[in-house]
């Protein structure tokens, strides 16, 4: 009876903060069927047992790394919708994708995009999990778009369920041109271009009408 108690209170032998980054990062480099047990192991520098005893299953660790990464510090997304004006929300998010993408200290592109885009029948959950998440995300941006609307800082005939998904198919675009090789600077040139395009279909008849008053 006591060697079991101090068997179930013995404290983990390794930092399980450290070692979700470690798995997060593999994930985000390989994907989620491309990524063992052994790729995940070696990197947290803990052996099955630990893993499976820490974080459940591959899928479990998978959801907890997708958390990891949503909540990281230098996510661009919730900060986005925060800022003040549909322009701004915009601007924010371009040029944020474009520098997260190809953060050279990170995986190339993103983990929410690349992370099961093709699976097995075994892994459809995950896959179904992460649409989810994404189209989660774009009716977040149509939601702060509509808002930006009724604010009478969009135009009163914008789409904004089109343009929604006009920014969610940059964001997406530019993860995989990130993961393809292309440059923090190419990416912020296109930036440019994107959102030049969003101003134009959703700022332009708010800004016809200011000029005339």
């Amino acid at each position: 009876m006591t060697g079991n108690a101090n068997t179930i209170g013995r404290p983990r032998a390794f930092d399980v903060d450290k070692a979700l980054q470690k798995a997060l990062e593999v994930f985000w480099e390989k994907g989620y069927e491309g990524t063992s047990l052994p790729d995940l192991t070696e990197a947290m520098g803990i052996n099955k047992p630990s893993l499976y005893a820490a974080f459940g299953n591959k899928e479990q660790l998978f959801l907890k790394a997708i958390e990891l990464y949503e909540n990281r510090p230098c996510g661009f997304f919730q900060p986005a919708l925060l800022q003040p004006t549909a322009y701004q929300m915009a601007e924010h998010l371009l040029f944020g994708a474009a520098i997260s993408s190809s953060d050279p200290s990170n995986p190339k592109g993103c983990l929410m995009v690349q992370g099961a885009l093709s699976c097995s029948d075994s892994a459809n959950s995950v896959k179904q999990m992460l649409i989810e998440k994404r189209r989660s995300g774009e009716l977040q941006l149509q939601q702060r778009l509509e808002k930006a609307q009724a604010e009478g800082d969009l135009a009163a005939d914008a789409d904004c369920a089109a343009l929604a998904c006009f920014l969610v198919v940059q964001l997406h675009g530019m993860s995989i041109q990130a993961a393809s090789g292309a440059t923090a600077e190419r990416l912020q040139q296109v930036a440019v271009i994107a959102l030049k395009a969003f101003a134009k279909a959703a700022l332009q008849q708010t800004a016809t009408a200011d000029s005339a008053n």
